[in-house]
């Protein structure tokens, strides 16, 4: 039997507050499977499970807030004896916890996988006589989740009251706050800028747009965050996290994209294997992760495996941006507002688009050497952005 605890979605979060729960005792899951919604200020958090096994007992009903590594729930895994729970663990009282989640439903509604259908999300579709027909899913297999329903109230809004979900703008900037004033504490910060001609790219992307329709065009971001993306093959040393007094190189590349949120605050939920992705598949990736951020409606995989954090400040940013490390990961890439200046290029002097890309880095695993040579690589690769 193994535990399954309150998960740390992120170095600034220290609580979470149990809002769904996808599964119930007995249910066989399955690593990868998303098992309950977790609330946090950074929004409603799809939590997933890395382990197969049953869910033999739930300790924290809907509604509770508890900290980080508090036991949520235990999970028999294969092979593994029954255990005895022990009296030790500071569990609620087994009748009203296993009430919370364990009422009687319809049979469809007990496991999203087959339903498609969460429990919450039908019981509150069922309170507001919400055809489920005409909603989007958005979870798991495009199971419809609790948030989706929410979105989907429109005229509902002002008759029923709606449930609090969403972010804590407030709680989010205290919490980012934390993080940023630990990092700059115990991170050895050192920082370097590289300016780059960006001829190359503007004509490509003038290119590539130009029979595409809206939803299949291009921005410069993607090509910036491919090109960090590869380069970090050449520069592993700036790939990782570091913990427990060591460097841990990451296994692949998981970028977090840093996503300014509405109203203030900014999160950095990671897409995966972004050196894998063509620039079509990023874009799609990059539209439906700023999507999901600002509605508050990300996977808890997302918020946690991120290997290094790249931002872009667009179009109405500042020409330079210079980042402050994640903990615990070792490096952040920033690329500015893209501007019109003098540039000499084949001995001329002409007028070229340019961005300055910035790179802060963990002194402790890397130095202004290898930070330098990565800020080159990702400026060779933008000057061949065909290839990306």
């Amino acid at each position: 039997m193994s535990d399954y605890r309150m998960p740390a979605l992120g170095a600034d979060m220290e609580s979470g507050t149990l809002v769904e729960w996808l599964v119930k005792p007995g249910d066989r899951i399955k690593s990868g499977d998303i098992i309950a919604v977790v609330e946090t200020q950074k929004g409603a958090i799809e939590v997933e499970i890395f382990q197969d096994g049953v869910v033999s007992t739930i300790l924290v009903p809907e509604g509770e807030r508890v900290p980080v590594g508090t036991v949520l729930a235990h999970i028999e895994t294969p092979g593994a004896p029954p255990q005895e729970v022990s009296p030790a663990l500071p569990a609620a009282p087994p009748a009203p916890a296993v009430k919370a989640v364990t009422e009687p439903r319809p049979a469809k509604a007990l496991a999203p996988a087959r339903s498609k259908i969460t429990p919450a999300a039908r019981r509150r579709a069922t309170t507001l006589a919400l055809d489920l027909t005409k909603v989007k899913g958005t979870g798991v297999d495009g199971s419809i989740c609790l948030v989706d329903v929410e979105a989907a109230i429109g005229p509902f809004r002002a008759a029923a009251p709606a449930v609090k979900r969403g972010l804590d703008l407030a709680g989010m900037r205290k919490a980012i706050a934390a993080a940023m004033s630990r990092s700059k504490r115990e991170i050895p910060h050192y920082y370097l800028s590289e300016t780059v001609d960006l001829h190359a790219v503007t004509a490509w992307i003038e290119r590539f747009n130009a029979e595409k329709p809206p939803i299949e065009r291009i921005l410069p971001a993607v090509l910036f965050l491919k090109s960090a993306a590869l380069a970090l093959r050449d520069w592993p040393q700036l790939n990782g996290v570091y913990e427990n007094g060591a460097f841990v190189p990451a296994t692949g590349v998981h970028v977090g994209w840093a996503v300014a949120l509405r109203g203030g605050g900014l999160i950095a939920p990671a897409i995966r294997d972004a050196d894998k992705k063509s620039v079509a598949e990023l874009m799609a990736a990059m539209r439906d992760l700023v999507e999901r951020a600002r509605r508050g409606s990300l996977r808890s995989s997302e918020l946690t495996s991120p290997t290094i954090t790249v931002t872009s400040v667009g179009d109405r940013g500042a020409e330079t941006v210079t980042g402050v490390i994640y903990p615990p990961q070792v490096a952040i890439v920033g690329f500015g507002r893209i501007v019109t200046r003098p540039w000499v290029a084949d001995g001329r002097v002409e007028s070229r688009p340019l961005v300055t890309i910035s790179l802060a880095a963990d002194h402790r695993v890397t130095d202004g050497h290898i930070g330098g040579l990565y800020l080159a690589a990702i400026a060779r690769l933008l000057q061949e952005p065909e290839k990306l």
